[in-house]
C-alpha cells in the first residue's frame, strides 16, 4: 500500500470523528461560505463552486470568486457577516477567527469545518481530503489529491536538482513598516514554500513571523529576499528596500536579488502550490533543461 493510500485512510477515519459533531444535515450542503484562499480554490477544483455563497477576503482566485459577496478579512470575521449569507456549511481554514465569532459560529446551527493549516505537500493533501469528505465528493478529492501529489513530488524533485547540493539562503520579508523588518521564521508558510523549493530560510531564530532588529537580519547574510507582489512600482520600492541599513551588508542586496511573487499563490498551499515552486525555483537558480 502507498503512503498516499495509508495517508487517505487515516484521514478518513479521522474525519469522521472530527466532522460528526457539525455534519449531521438531513441532505448535502448548498449554501458554503469558504473562509480561506486554499480552501476556496480546493472547492473550484473539485468544481462545487456552484455551492458557494460568500467568500473571505484573502479568497481571490479563481477570479471569478470575485464575484460573491466578502464577508471579512479570515482572522477578523464577524458573526454577524458570516451569517447575513445565510451559511448551512462553513470551511474554514485553521487560525480563522476571532475565537469569540468562530464560538459564535460554531454554536449557529450551522456546519462548521476547520481545515488545518500544515506548510508541506501532506498538509496540502489532507486539505483537499477534508474538503471532498465535507462537500460529499470523496472520490474526486482523492483523484485531485493524487494528481496534486504527483505535481509536488515532481515539482520538488526538479527544484532539489536546481539547487545542485549549494542552496541559497532566502529572507522572506513580511513588511517593513516603520522601517522594521517583518520576517517569516520556522513553522511559516514562507519557510514551508521556501524549503520546498529547495533553499533554506535564512530566519531559524523563531516561529511565525516577527520583527527583527537590524542586527539580526544583517547577521542572516541572505542570498535572496522574498517578498509577495503587492502592485506598485517595484523598481523604486526594490531601490528603497535594499537601501535599509540591515540589508546593506547582505548578499541579497550587494546583488541586488529581490523575488516577489502572488501572495496567494507564494503561501497559500493549495491546489497551486507545484506551480509556485517551479516558478520560486527558476527565481532562485534559474531554468533548467
Amino acid at each position: 500500500m502507498s503512503v498516499f493510500s495509508r495517508l487517505y485512510i487515516s484521514l478518513s477515519l479521522l474525519l469522521v470523528t472530527m466532522m460528526a459533531g457539525h455534519m449531521v444535515m438531513a441532505q448535502a450542503p448548498s449554501r458554503i461560505v469558504t473562509v480561506g484562499g486554499s480552501v476556496t480554490e480546493i472547492v473550484y477544483a473539485l468544481g462545487q463552486q456552484n455551492r458557494l455563497v460568500a467568500r473571505d477576503t484573502t479568497s481571490s482566485y479563481p477570479d471569478q470568486v470575485m464575484e460573491l459577496p466578502d464577508i471579512g478579512y479570515a482572522r477578523a470575521l464577524s458573526p454577524e457577516g458570516v451569517l447575513s449569507v445565510a451559511p448551512d456549511l462553513i470551511i474554514a481554514v485553521e487560525g480563522a477567527g476571532p475565537v469569540e465569532t468562530i464560538d459564535v459560529l460554531k454554536s449557529a446551527q450551522v456546519g462548521y469545518v476547520s481545515v488545518p493549516e500544515i506548510y508541506s505537500a501532506d498538509g496540502i493533501v489532507t486539505k483537499i481530503l477534508i474538503i471532498g469528505a465535507a462537500l460529499d465528493q470523496g472520490q474526486a478529492a482523492k483523484a485531485l489529491a493524487q494528481k496534486v501529489a504527483d505535481e509536488l513530488s515532481e515539482a520538488q524533485t526538479a527544484a532539489t536538482l536546481a539547487a545542485g547540493g549549494h542552496p541559497k539562503k532566502v529572507l522572506f520579508i513580511l513588511s517593513t513598516k516603520g522601517g522594521r523588518i517583518m520576517a517569516g521564521g520556522r513553522n511559516s508558510a514562507a519557510d514551508g514554500i521556501i524549503r520546498m523549493a529547495g533553499g533554506v530560510n535564512a530566519i531559524t531564530a523563531f516561529d511565525g513571523y516577527k520583527p527583527m532588529t537590524d542586527e539580526a537580519v544583517t547577521i542572516a547574510a541572505p542570498d535572496v529576499i522574498l517578498m509577495m507582489d503587492r502592485g506598485g512600482d517595484h523598481d523604486a520600492a526594490t531601490k528603497d528596500l535594499l537601501m535599509m541599513p540591515a540589508l546593506i551588508p547582505t548578499p541579497a542586496a550587494q546583488n541586488g536579488k529581490v523575488v516577489r511573487m502572488n501572495g496567494l499563490h507564494l503561501l497559500g498551499f493549495g491546489p497551486r502550490t507545484a506551480s509556485a515552486i517551479t516558478e520560486l525555483s527558476h527565481a532562485l537558480y534559474g531554468e533548467t533543461r
